[in-house]
């Protein structure tokens, strides 16, 4: 099977020999409060620990498309030309039907010394830009099916923080150590609907300097002195909210009450795990600084604070309190469909307008799905990978 063959291929582990102080938290406060942790399947070694794979894994033990697909590809013959953009593909029409047939890309260097546009011609083309860059080239390119660009979800998260001094608690680490999510949290309701996860993130000094509210000049110093020892982690949605990415840098996207409510009910569960796993000091990313003071606290006073947590609108919403929200993941803004009229892409990840073009990323995927979705990724790009190869064999041989 295709998660099969991905699993194996990028090294998958599900154990973990030594967590990050992020993950560490994460999992003595579900535990303290009686919540079912689980491990997180990474594509690394169980004992990998070197706390910067956000920012690039220094060791090269995670293994990411770098160390893995792009290596068999260059393996294979394939030639990686580096330094230069994709502007539109070569589109033509061939007889009556309106289908075009894809010929080829256009791509432009980026460097100033060459000046001339490169014509790369193929029996097959393939888009994987991502969700964010392949609805933009496919328009540039001349398509107009309606999915194309639509249908964007973003896995939407809220932060909370804790701050966990190292002479209030055994846990031992730093913010920027260790893997970067290796547990997980599902907040289900009593019909076990699953309204978000939580997870551990690896935020570097400068996103959180970014990221925190401002309160005065001390706050903040006051804040960064602590970040080694401060503790983020997030709410996820499996959001039924979407947006659009029609221009490149352009993105459009409506949060829906259904989705806040839910990343509420996520973010008051994250409070409530630091506060249990021995923060003694709270916080949410909200533009006021809301924060609580955890010693001594009791659990009607600690819910009295949570009654005021929500998630309020974005910097743009001219609120008197607004918050920063994430985006975890992209996709579904060239879904694949039964038809034309149901998606940009049919079953085999070809475009309905363009024969002999085809996407292969997370826009195919027709709604968000609510956890990583590396290996669904994956593994779907493996199935359209193989269903192109058996095109390529049957069509252009």
């Amino acid at each position: 099977m295709a998660m099969d063959a991905v699993w194996k291929r990028i090294g998958v582990t599900e154990n973990c020999t030594k967590e990050s102080l992020q993950n560490q938290v994460l999992r003595r406060g579900c535990q303290n409060l009686g919540l079912e942790v689980q491990r997180v399947p990474r594509n690394s070694s169980e004992d990998h620990y070197c706390g910067s794979c956000s920012f690039g894994c220094r060791v090269g033990d995670k293994k990411g498309t770098d160390t893995t697909w792009l290596v068999d590809a260059v393996a294979h013959g394939a030639v990686i030309l580096t330094g230069c953009k994709a502007e539109s593909f070569i589109l033509k029409k061939e007889d009556s039907t309106k289908r075009q047939k894809c010929f080829g890309v256009i791509a432009t260097a980026l460097s100033s010394t060459v000046t001339r546009k490169l014509q790369i011609e193929a029996k097959v083309s393939i888009s994987a830009c991502g969700a964010l860059l392949t609805p933009p080239l496919l328009i540039r390119s001349g398509l107009k099916n309606p999915y194309i660009g639509s249908n964007l979800h973003l896995h939407p998260v809220q932060h909370a923080w804790g701050y966990f001094p190292e002479s209030s608690t055994e846990i031992e680490g730093a913010s920027f150590e260790g893997g970067i999510i290796t547990s997980v949290h599902k907040v289900v309701s009593e019909n076990s609907d699953v309204h978000a996860i939580i997870e551990a993130t690896g935020v570097g000094p400068g996103a959180v300097s970014a990221a925190l509210p401002w309160v005065s000049g001390q706050d903040m110093k006051e804040r960064m002195l602590k970040y080694a020892r401060t503790v983020n982690i997030f709410a996820l949605v499996r959001d039924q909210s979407h947006g659009e990415v029609k221009e490149e840098g352009s993105i459009k996207y409506w949060l829906n009450a259904f989705d806040k409510r839910n990343l509420t009910i996520g973010l008051r569960q994250c409070l409530r795990i630091l506060v249990a796993a021995g923060a003694v000091e709270v916080g949410t990313y909200r533009s006021d600084g809301q924060r609580l003071q955890c010693k001594g606290i009791n659990k009607d006073k600690l819910e009295e604070f949570l009654d005021t947590v929500s998630s309020p609108g974005g910097p743009l919403s001219h609120g008197e309190k607004w918050v920063l929200y994430g985006s975890a993941h992209q996709m579904g803004s060239c879904r694949m469909g039964a038809t034309e009229e149901d998606g940009a892409l049919d079953e085999n990840g070809q475009c309905w307008e363009a024969k002999d073009l085809f996407v292969c990323d997370g826009s195919v995927l027709p709604s968000a799905i609510g956890v990583n979705p590396m290996i669904t990724i994956e593994s779907t790009a493996y199935c359209i990978s193989k269903r192109i190869a058996a095109y390529l064999k049957n069509n252009c041989s």
